[in-house]
């Protein structure tokens, strides 16, 4: 029935299934269990049927008649029933359009496939869209396909199909896996399938690179343009003066088309060049020439006599030898791999910029692109020292020529100015200079005559003379005393490592706000720097002080200047070398803010670093432009021996965990003042994936009750969602660290092979917190007033922990009364259980005798069952010899009185005749019988003859 529906009415097939599966004629109706299936009769049956049915036909024409008319009345009875189920199943709604009247696509809502490649055949350029109408994902994108189609009417046909309605043509020849689908054909080029951001402007700049695949390039300037981009570029040369379409060229336009069709993003630029002296500057010189430009590594040119001149293989050349110098990251959102391969590489630098694909110039862009060039720039390229001045708008001689063989005929670039190598120092809390001066600069190769750092006369400064500058620093601190006054002060010193070098200090004070802090909030300095101070009152710690971004000392230091030949080629002399990214921050905003950029940013601007191997990243201060100085100081800093960068915290917030509660949740804003602040704490690590954490909550709850909320504290912190300094990290699950008051660099781990019990945590925690446990070397000497109260405070907490022991023992004493009835409830239950034991054996015994008398009455059953079946077989053998006795018996019976009676005619005979014989003298004994002709019979056949009639007496 549910196949009629479906089929829209009773098929001649269904019909034959039916009538074979429920006809009596067959096995089902002669009262088999399973009726035939359908399609099971075969060809001798149908056959023998036929034959069948013709000699009733022939015999019994009425019967005949009466089979077709039964026949007929179960089809019209099976089509009403199909026609009636048919009823009950709601026909689909017809498709509807997609996009308004008045929109400029054209909506074929059911799926009308044929005509919209009539139409595509007309234009030049068309945008096909394949949606389904009740696709999130396509409803989101009708609006973004109507603005982009809104402006490029004029010159692209868009059209709207709907591939989702089962009776359109498009639904039955596409099988796509997923909606919506977009596919641009240029002429008779394609399909060119787009899978970018669903996004108007994105859509827009894709279609404008279909229509357009190839840039004109009329002169130098546009070449230098072209070159200085960051994506790679293919050049190609051809002379329009001879014919209209030179050779070639429609080849190359192919090529566009096709690396357009291989990489959506089109990371790979194609230009044209007419002029043979602008192509002379990148070594075209017949036309028909291609060139592909990479930064750093040599550039190529199409090699003609190796691989034929196909658009194939001119994309697939240039998509295999391109060069990446910054990458977009586009992820879409699922589940994917992408941002895990690229972070795999190595260290990765993430830079989130709003970006407008339609927009004729991107300044930030080409920031960023100096930036890539100058730190990728290891042999001091005179053609990237070109492009650089470009992309700085900087004067310079026009060059005459980019020629791959003759790089040493380009003019030298101007020298950048060099700079000190220099860095920035921020003194801790403690040292002689932070009493009047808290920041230092720090510089390299100086000589002793001046104040003030000078450029210098090396381009480049190393990494390891930083790291004895560094080292003689903090040797020569003591030196550093008469600097008093409030302005820059700088003196020089000798390395401590070799007697011919010097350096130069200059120190200033930045002013603070709150005691314990650095405070740069108007130039956005927050970075966290954290030192212990000694033994105070009420049991706290001196706050972190705030050290300032490395990257920023241009605003602290405003009239030194970087030191741009350090920055040049510097990720070929470091071990952690940058990959550069690119994101749209409009579009992925949501990884900027997981990354640690605030969510509420006015301008969607941030830089990160992340550093899958080490397992931490770095931030660029948000609150500062991303612009290159700081992107320069930034990416320095990281690459440096001792970088000053500090790694970014990420944690959970805060606000979601109540404060009153008697176990306090640590988050990573909230661990300096819980733990490195306050009293004692007791800090518990766990995870939620941890299943043995949840069991020790009972444990600290009551420890939490035991112990005295003013004095002690106990907290614990989910590592999975908090990060941590290093130093205050462990390796295994649950942990236990111990924070004593005033002595937080004397922190104690839990024993690992000690059960987490209320006993052993009570003991662990009076053990380490009294303060003449701790080294004498390491506490700092102590008010009276101060160890007063804190030996009254010891007082009252050890006079509380006695009560609670009180409290424990008589608990214990309590256990140990139930332990006893136990104990005897056990001994009872033991004698039980070896009485059933006993009883066990006992049965097991015999249960062995019962079965070793079951085998014997089993073998005297079978020996009487022998000896019965010999028994029997004797009494048939006897049966038989019985039937041949009688058998014989009759037969003598039959003899002897056939014998009796011839005796006894003879007899009478005998007498008759010789009656006087009978008186003879000599007369024959009484019972002798005879035999014809006078002859007596033996005396042992008397006998047996006797016998046998007494036999035949009984047989009978």
């Amino acid at each position: 029935m549910s196949e009629c529906g479906g089929r829209g009415g009773g098929s001649s097939s269904s019909d034959d299934a039916e009538d074979e599966g429920g006809g009596g004629g067959g096995p089902a109706g002669s009262g088999s269990l399973s009726p035939a299936p359908a399609g099971a009769f075969s060809a001798g049956r149908l056959r023998r049927g036929l034959r069948g049915a013709s000699l009733m036909a022939r015999r019994r024409p009425e019967l005949l008649c009466g089979a077709v008319a039964l026949g007929c009345a179960l089809l019209l009875a099976l089509k009403f029933t199909c026609s009636r189920a048919k009823d009950v199943i709601i026909p689909a709604k017809p498709p509807v359009s997609f996009f308004s009247s008045g929109s400029p696509v054209l909506d074929l809502f059911q799926g009308q496939l044929d005509y919209a490649e009539h139409v595509r055949r007309d234009s030049e350029v068309v945008l096909l869209f394949f949606y389904a109408p009740w696709c999130g994902q396509s409803i989101a994108a009708r609006a973004e396909i109507e603005q982009a189609a809104s402006r490029l009417s004029d010159q692209v046909l868009f059209v709207a199909i709907n591939c989702w309605w089962n009776q359109g043509k498009c639904r039955k020849q596409k099988h796509f896996f997923y909606f919506p689908v977009i596919h641009l054909y240029h002429r008779s080029f394609g399909p060119i399938e787009y899978k970018g951001p669903m996004s108007a402007v994105y859509i827009e700049k894709f279609v404008r690179r279909v229509m357009k695949p190839l840039l004109y390039i009329p002169s130098q300037s546009e070449l230098l343009d072209f070159l200085s981009n960051y994506e790679p570029g293919v050049l190609g040369y051809f002379q329009f003066s001879g014919s209209p379409q030179p050779p070639g060229y429609l080849t190359f336009f192919t090529s566009a088309l096709h690396s357009l069709k291989k990489d959506y993003l089109g990371t790979v630029r194609f230009g044209v060049i007419t002029n043979k002296h602008l192509a002379k500057l990148v070594s075209l010189v017949h036309s028909g020439s291609v060139y592909l430009h990479r930064h750093f590594n040599t550039s190529l040119v199409f090699p003609r006599e190796v691989m034929n001149y196909t658009a194939e293989n001119i994309c697939k050349w240039a998509l295999e030898n391109r060069e990446m110098l910054l990458q977009w990251l586009r992820p879409h959102g699922g589940k994917s791999l992408l941002l895990n391969n690229e972070l795999k590489k190595g260290p990765a630098l993430l830079l989130f910029i709003p970006f407008n694909p339609l927009a004729e110039s991107h300044p930030l862009i080409d920031e960023i692109t100096e930036v890539a060039l100058e730190y990728n720039n290891c042999h001091g390229d005179q053609v990237v020292a070109r492009l650089l001045q470009h992309l700085q708008h900087v004067d310079a001689p026009v060059f005459e020529s980019l020629a791959l063989e003759a790089p040493a005929q380009l003019p030298d670039p101007p020298l950048i100015t060099t700079s000190p190598c220099c860095n920035t120092v921020v003194l801790p809390q403690g040292h002689s200079i932070s009493r009047t001066h808290n920041v230092c600069e720090l510089c390299v190769n100086q000589t002793a005559g001046g104040v003030r750092p000078s450029s210098l006369s090396a381009p480049q400064c190393s990494f390891f003379e930083m790291a004895a500058a560094l080292d003689s620093f903090y040797l020569k601190e003591q030196t550093f005393y008469h600097v008093t006054s409030d302005g820059i002060e700088c003196s020089n010193f000798l390395s401590s490592y070799s007697p011919f070098r010097y350096y130069t200090a200059c120190c200033r004070t930045i002013h603070r706000g709150v005691t314990g802090f650095i405070s740069f909030r108007q130039e956005g300095f927050e970075t966290p720097a954290i030192a212990f101070s000694s033994l105070e009152k009420k049991c706290e710690v001196d706050s972190p002080s705030s050290v300032p971004h490395i990257e920023e000392n241009q605003f602290v230091f405003s009239e030194l200047d970087t030191d741009r030949a350090a920055f040049t080629g510097l990720s070929c002399r470091t071990n952690k070398t940058l990959n550069i990214y690119l994101l749209d921050s409009n579009l992925f905003w949501l990884y900027a803010e997981r990354l640690g950029a605030p969510s509420l940013a006015h301008v969607r601007e941030f830089a990160t670093i992340v550093d899958v191997k080490e397992e931490s990243h770095y931030i660029l201060d948000p609150k500062q432009a991303l612009r290159k100085f700081t992107l320069e100081s930034f990416i320095q800093n990281f690459s440096i021996l001792y970088s000053p960068l500090k790694r970014h915290l990420i944690g959970s917030d805060s606000a979601q965990f109540p404060s009153r509660h008697l176990i306090t949740e640590v988050t990573t804003d909230t661990f300096w003042e819980v733990v490195l602040q306050k009293q004692d704490v007791l800090l518990l690590y766990y995870a939620q994936w941890c299943g043995f954490c949840p069991s020790l909550n009972h444990v600290f709850i009551q420890l939490a009750r035991l112990l005295p909320a003013d004095t002690f504290t106990v907290a614990r912190i989910d590592v999975t969602q908090n990060d941590l300094p290093w130093e205050f990290m462990v390796d295994r699950l649950p942990t236990v660290l111990f924070f004593p008051c005033n002595r937080k660099d004397l922190s104690v781990k839990y024993p690992e092979d000690l059960p987490i019990t209320l006993p052993n945590l009570l003991k662990f925690i009076l053990h380490h917190s009294n303060p003449a446990s701790a080294p004498q070397s390491l506490a700092s000497p102590a008010t009276k007033a101060c160890l007063q109260s804190e030996a009254s405070l010891q007082q009252g907490h050890i006079s509380h922990l006695e009560r609670e022991i009180q409290k424990l023992r008589e608990e214990i004493s309590t256990l140990h009364r139930a332990q006893v009835q136990v104990e005897a409830q056990l001994a009872s239950a033991r004698q039980d259980e070896h009485r059933l034991l006993r009883q066990k054996r006992t049965l097991e015994q015999q249960h062995s005798l019962l079965r070793l008398h079951s085998e014997q009455l089993q073998a005297l059953y079978e020996q009487k069952t022998g000896e019965l079946e010999e028994v029997a077989r004797k009494l048939q053998e006897l049966a038989d010899a019985s039937e041949n006795l009688l058998t014989e018996n009759a037969w003598l019976k039959v003899l002897v009185a056939t014998m009796e009676r011839k005796l006894e005619e003879k007899d009478r005979a005998e007498m008759l005749a010789s009656p006087k014989e009978a008186y003879s003298e000599h007369p024959e004994p009484a019972g002798t019988s005879r035999l014809p002709g006078n002859t007596a019979l033996p005396s042992n056949v008397s006998a047996t003859l006797a016998s046998e009639r007494n036999n035949e007496n009984r047989t009978d």
